[in-house]
């Protein structure tokens, strides 16, 4: 399934909250054995009442699962949603980060714009930079094979 959305630029027809709490479960499903709210709760800043609403409704759209024992986990199209933004995310810290941004802000600048881009201009924002990149290290090759 292609991206689609809900103002042409939130994909899967999510809130910028639903994304932040997906993308928060997956980053810490990839350092923990298991996810639970207090773990999200962490590592968003939330009070944990919070977190339950946040955790229901994503449950209710079929996005996460939650095993009586607590433990979270992405539905096929929860992980879908986390890893588009997540791409993003990390896409625009580094490219950031590479001008020269400092990384806190590098990371907060790119937390604002995973949400609002379109699949189609995060595409042809990723492709130029890729191909200029690419350029950059065959010049980069081309001057030191000439000394």
């Amino acid at each position: 399934m292609g991206e689609t959305t809900l103002h042409s630029s939130r994909p899967y027809h999510t809130t910028e909250s639903a994304q932040n709490y997906l993308e928060a479960i997956l980053m810490l499903s990839e350092q923990k054995p298991v996810v639970r709210s207090v773990d999200v709760a962490n590592e968003l800043g939330y009070k944990k009442s919070s977190i339950s609403i946040a955790m229901k409704n994503l449950r209710e759209n079929n996005l996460i699962t939650v095993t009586p024992e607590g433990y979270i986990y992405l539905t096929d199209e929860g992980l879908k949603i986390a890893s588009t933004i997540y791409e993003r995310h990390k896409f625009f810290s580094c490219w950031l980060a590479s001008l020269g941004v400092d990384q806190t802000t590098a990371a907060a600048d790119a937390c604002k714009i995973e949400h609002d881009l379109s699949p189609e201009s995060f595409a042809a924002i990723k492709r130029y930079i890729t191909e200029q990149y690419a350029k950059g290290q065959k010049n980069t090759a081309t001057d030191a094979d000439k000394q």
